[in-house]
């Protein structure tokens, strides 16, 4: 399957054409490791103050599936477990890390933390991806 036939660039997270996007720009670290900085505005706020968990488990999401796809595995998310640690402020730049931990013949484990500037984690995601058939 081309890879590159399922990226859409109106993708809310990643996507550059979407004008209400979050437009996070990921690259590879070392050992597998994709990352993005992200500084979220009062626009994702839930609690005043405070930015909603849905969008912060959306930005793990996309984290984790770019880790999947940086290893040219079309895969799609199937089950995703998200520990909210601190809240997090608009207007704090954190960085957000993923990395696939195993794969299992379709199965794809992998997990994202979103970290602030100290190094403090605010978040961290579990998923499953399940790969595309060929």
């Amino acid at each position: 399957m081309n890879l590159q036939a399922l990226l859409n660039p109106a993708c809310i997270v990643c996507g550059p054409e979407n004008p209400r996007g979050l437009k996070l720009r990921f690259h590879s670290l070392s050992d597998g490791v994709v990352a993005a900085e992200w500084t979220p505005t009062r626009d994702w706020e839930g609690f005043k103050g405070i930015i909603h968990g849905g969008i912060i488990s959306t930005v793990l999401d996309e984290a984790m599936s770019q880790a999947v796809s940086a290893r040219g595995w079309p895969a799609l998310t199937c089950e995703l477990r998200v520990r909210l640690r601190r809240h997090v402020a608009p207007g704090e730049t954190l960085q957000v890390r993923a990395w696939v931990a195993d794969r299992q013949r379709r199965k794809i484990l992998t997990e994202a933390a979103l970290v602030n500037s100290r190094g403090e984690e605010h978040a961290h995601a579990w998923a499953v991806f399940l790969a595309l058939p060929e």
